[in-house]
């Protein structure tokens, strides 16, 4: 990913900043494009991942849907071409402005995630003289195996209706003449690699069908959700197994005839295609601990931070002096190897990125490239400590 010549680039660039290298978001939405329509699966991106214009640009041109968790994001995704028959709004906790302005928009459909959100959306629709199509979340109790900050299919999470609840929203489904039931809705987390999990969501899935249809509810949408996981630890593997994935769902889904089955997919598609680029501003020598001082923090990304995430981190500027070929180290580098706590500089304890990081003896200037950052990066940086957003630089610029 980082030639000389990137590398010469990033010199005269001020840093910290997000580098987007395009050709590998291609690959990524190609792969992902050629599984899915194999099967004529429905893949809406997940926005909340990353929504960086040329990113969403690039998507969208690939005839995928958006699946959005905020109002802005509905009016984002419409703005920039998504069709709003396939864009869908899902979350815990949209409010009165964000329904009205998706009813007004006319989008694919709500995903539901209470009997209470279903009469307020059901009041705002009657107040438009609007039929609002909804699937209803279910929280399947499935164990995504993940990192418990970002499961979201277990009893004890805030997301979906559980199970006791389903006979509920049906009798509510009943008294709602504004909504359109289209059908089912699943997420049980993020990061997830074992795909054995799917299988488990694709029985749950089988028997959620069958109880509403057994209530008069005919099904027309399975959405499955998303949550595939990505490899972090070697970010030169760029491409998820898509074929492996949707194939779980093919053997294991019972689709029935005139059925659609959707997927939420964001990670996966653009976790790969983004570092951020950062320079040492200090070196700290200790009698225990050495430490690389970043000018890139927790305000540019926090997930090391918020989720005990890892990212690779690569010094750069010392590629050529380690004999690197891509990412691979050769078996004899021409100098010894260091550890570092690699740190941020803001005020917070908490802003490391990585403890005892092994590096080629780094010094002030050195490019550092924190890599695998395309996914929930940039959406996630802030403002703290009154400090300027990052920016973005692209392959193709």
């Amino acid at each position: 990913m980082f030639n000389a010549n990137t590398i010469t680039r990033f010199q005269q660039l001020e840093t910290p900043f997000y580098y987007y290298h395009l050709d590998v978001l291609r690959r990524t939405l190609e792969a992902c494009k050629a599984a899915s329509s194999k099967y004529g699966f429905h893949v809406h991106y997940a926005m909340k991942a990353n929504f960086n214009p040329k990113v969403l640009e690039m998507i969208k041109d690939y005839g995928f849907g958006a699946d959005c968790v905020s109002g802005n994001e509905v009016k984002a995704a419409i703005d920039c071409g998504f069709g709003r028959e396939n864009v869908v709004f899902a979350g815990v906790g949209k409010s009165d402005k964000e329904i009205n302005l998706a009813l007004d928009a006319d989008i694919f459909c709500f995903n539901v995630e209470s009997v209470q959100e279903l009469l307020v959306i059901d009041e705002l629709a009657r107040a438009k003289n609007k039929i609002a199509k909804i699937a209803i979340r279910i929280n399947p109790n499935v164990d995504a195996n993940t990192h418990h900050f970002i499961t979201t299919g277990l009893d004890e999470n805030k997301f979906g209706v559980n199970i006791w609840q389903l006979q509920d929203v049906a009798d509510t489904l009943r008294r709602c003449p504004n909504l359109e039931f289209l059908g089912i809705h699943f997420h049980i987390g993020s990061q997830i690699t074992d795909l054995e999990v799917y299988r488990t969501l694709c029985t749950r899935i089988n028997e959620m069908q069958d109880w509403f249809e057994g209530q008069g509810f005919p099904v027309k949408v399975l959405n499955t959700g998303g949550g595939l996981g990505i490899n972090y630890y070697n970010p030169d593997n760029d491409i998820s197994d898509f074929e492996g994935y949707f194939n779980v769902f093919k053997q294991f889904l019972n689709v029935k005839p005139g059925q659609e089955v959707h997927f939420e997919l964001g990670r996966a598609l653009v976790g790969h295609c983004a570092s951020l680029i950062s320079r040492v501003l200090y070196v700290k020598n200790g009698q225990k601990k050495n430490f690389l001082v970043l000018d890139a923090g927790m305000t540019e990304l926090i997930r090391p931070m918020l989720y005990q995430a890892y990212h690779r981190i690569e010094n750069i500027s010392r590629k050529s002096e380690l004999g690197v070929s891509g990412s691979k180290i050769d078996e004899q580098p021409t100098q010894d190897l260091l550890k570092y706590d690699v740190v941020g500089p803001i005020c917070e304890s908490t802003d490391c990125f990585q403890k005892d990081v092994e590096l080629p003896e780094s010094f002030r200037g050195d490019l550092i490239a924190i890599r695998t950052a395309g996914a929930y990066g940039e959406v996630m940086a802030s403002s703290y400590n009154l400090r300027d957003r990052v920016g973005s630089v692209y392959s193709e610029d």
